[in-house]
């Protein structure tokens, strides 16, 4: 097992034909921060057999995006969803609760972490790693990182099944993350629904031209990036990754997004999606529209139109990630429990306390809430 700089690899340090190894390096070369500003990390590749995983290392600061922080997952989020979430006479409880994580989560230095394959997107796809290496990791780390907690974001039982048990039987806590929508067999749970459609007509009139960017300009990526920071930074929450027009061209050349986007009949991007793709599943971390354009123009549904479509023209998977819940429910998508996994056996009983306390708060009253209110 290395860990290793990719800037700085050892000898034979990349195994032939690696997927991530372009990503990786991209990220490396420009730094973590120029390509998505809101995160500051420390980014390395680990190779175990004959996979390398994106790994980023955090000792302790506070307030970038959740990608990287747990603190800004459980405390800063969730707090920003209390003022638009309706949790009715809860919600005193609730933000009682969340400040009093808050000081709990500090006092636990949660923010002290490794993630091992972590792409630093809203949703980490792990293919087909089904976690047969995880002691052998969890070990390898906790050895070169005594002070950090090892964990692997976006683990569930829908997109990760084998992973998600993996990290059970090898006593790595799952703190539960966040509700995500999925949706397995696209033409039985998608295509037949009403909405789909309404949405699918709604292209079809709008005039649009979808354009799968066999090139792709600067000016372009600038609108994409522009795109998707009106909708998930600027409408929905600043502690989403802010990608950069640079991350966007760079994973356009790399291949690790794939773009789909709508124009209008001068030219201009009004809507625009870019998808991961590994194994059968298929998630989009790059999803945006101009929201100044009026909402009769139904510029969000042609959004998710486009990675949708280019998910059922492959006959995959869609882990819809979390988000507009009623939405993606009337268009077949079901829920399931995303979470994190922490190996953390290591460190000072205090930190295993709190992610003890963690685990226990999110199973018994955050979970049950995301599942009633279907959020």
């Amino acid at each position: 097992m290395i860990l290793f700089d990719p800037l700085e690899p050892p000898p034979d340090a990349w195994p032939i034909g690696c997927d991530c190894r372009t990503y990786i390096e991209g990220i490396a070369r420009a730094g973590a921060t120029a390509m998505i500003p809101n995160v500051a990390t420390r980014w390395l590749a680990l190779r175990s057999d004959e996979r390398v995983y994106p790994v980023t290392v955090n000792d302790g600061d506070y307030g970038g995006s959740y990608v990287c922080l747990p603190h800004s997952a459980y405390i800063l989020y969730a707090r920003a969803e209390l003022d638009i979430v309706d949790t009715g006479w809860m919600r005193p409880l609730l933000r009682a609760l969340i400040t009093g994580a808050d000081r709990l989560l500090r006092w636990g230095d949660v923010n002290r972490i490794v993630h091992v394959d972590n792409w630093m997107l809203s949703t980490n796809l792990h293919g087909d790693w089904q976690g047969e290496d995880l002691a052998a990791i969890g070990a390898f780390l906790t050895e070169r990182f005594p002070d950090h907690a090892i964990a692997i974001r976006s683990v569930d039982g829908w997109s990760s099944p084998a992973l998600l048990e993996a990290a059970r039987r090898h006593g790595w806590q799952l703190l539960a993350s966040r509700q995500i929508w999925v949706t397995g067999d696209l033409e039985k749970e998608w295509r037949p629904r009403r909405n789909t459609y309404h949405d699918l007509r709604r292209l079809r009139r709008s005039g649009l031209m979808i354009d799968d960017f066999a090139v792709m300009s600067e000016a372009d990526a600038e609108r994409i990036a522009e795109l998707y920071h009106l909708l998930y930074v600027g409408k929905y929450s600043p502690l989403n990754p802010v990608f950069s027009p640079a991350y966007v061209l760079m994973t356009w050349r790399t291949g690790t997004l794939r773009y789909r986007g709508a124009r209008d009949a001068e030219g201009n991007l009004l809507a625009v999606a870019g998808v991961l793709v590994r194994g059968n599943v298929l998630t989009p971390p790059v999803v945006g529209y101009d929201t100044a354009r009026p909402q009769s123009e139904g510029l969000y549904r042609i959004a998710t139109l486009l990675f949708t479509t280019m998910a059922a023209e492959r006959g995959l998977r869609v882990n819809g990630s979390a988000g507009a819940a009623q939405f993606k429910r009337n268009r077949g998508a079901t829920g399931v429990i995303e979470y994190m996994a922490v190996a953390a056996r290591h460190l000072s009983w205090r930190r295993r306390a709190v992610l003890r306390f963690m685990q226990i708060l999110l199973d018994r009253i955050a979970v049950p809430i995301m599942k009633r209110k279907g959020l």
